[in-house]
């Protein structure tokens, strides 16, 4: 079950998150329900993995705009990570970025049971 606790120990700062919402947990819960639901997670794999740096920027962009708001650390600090390297069209390996990613969000759809 999500609880304060069990974000902070996942590593989210939730007391910027929460101030962002108002101090409403109920809210700020459900919206880190609609993040791990955003299609963008899929989306950024899927343009990576066509080269399609622009496509896969906008998405990794996206992402980081969300998970800052809800300071989901974890994931957002990879996100950021990515974004930048794809702001520069950077032909990397971006599959540690991509497992760090799956795996953190894997890790946070866990708190949510």
């Amino acid at each position: 079950m999500l609880t304060i606790d069990a974000l902070k120990s996942f590593g989210a700062n939730t007391d910027d998150a929460l101030a962002r919402c108002m101090g409403n947990e109920a809210f700020y819960f459900r919206l880190i329900g609609k993040v791990l639901e955003d299609k963008n997670f899929n989306l950024l794999e899927e343009s990576i993995l066509a080269k399609d740096f622009d496509k896969a920027f906008e998405a990794a962009h996206t992402l980081k705009g969300v998970l800052g708001n809800l300071s989901l650390t974890p994931i957002y600090d990879p996100v950021c990570e990515i974004t930048e390297l794809l702001r520069t069209k950077s032909d990397v390996d971006y599959a540690p970025y991509i497992s760090s990613i799956a795996d953190k969000k894997a890790e946070l759809l866990e708190l949510m049971k």
